[in-house]
């Protein structure tokens, strides 16, 4: 059984910085693919970046890019989201997700669990204050 467990998130000016953790088990993580998503109230699930299992490719969301990194330690089979210049329209609740199918499919469109990831977080809230 796949499990993630999140931590991170929180409450922060805008400009600020946090970093979201995802502790997973139960799948061969260097294996897959691995994501995060976020959801707003009110507004569907965005895909908002993933990372590759061949060589740690990247991949971003337009609305991310350059603010936003990806990153994963094999050793201790975690995943990271290292979030700066952070904007109050980032306020989210964000999910880490795993394994992902694909990552180009997993940030076009509404991410979809069985098609484009099979297990997700419990969530983690991170607010921007203006």
């Amino acid at each position: 059984e796949v499990q993630l467990v999140e931590s991170g998130g929180g409450l922060v000016q805008a400009g600020g910085s946090l970093r979201l953790s995802c502790a997973a088990s139960g799948f061969t993580f260097d294996d897959y693919p691995k994501g995060w998503f976020r959801q707003a109230p009110g507004k569907e699930r965005e895909g908002v970046s993933c990372i590759g299992n061949v060589d740690d490719r990247t991949y971003y969301a337009d609305s991310v890019k350059g603010r936003f990194t990806i990153s994963s330690d094999n050793a201790k089979n975690t995943f990271y989201l290292q979030m700066n210049s952070l904007k109050p329209e980032d306020t989210a609740v964000y999910y880490c997700a795993a394994p992902v199918s694909d990552c180009a499919n997993f940030l076009i469109g509404v991410p979809n669990v069985g098609a484009d990831f099979r297990s997700w977080g419990q969530g983690t809230q991170v607010t921007v204050s203006s």
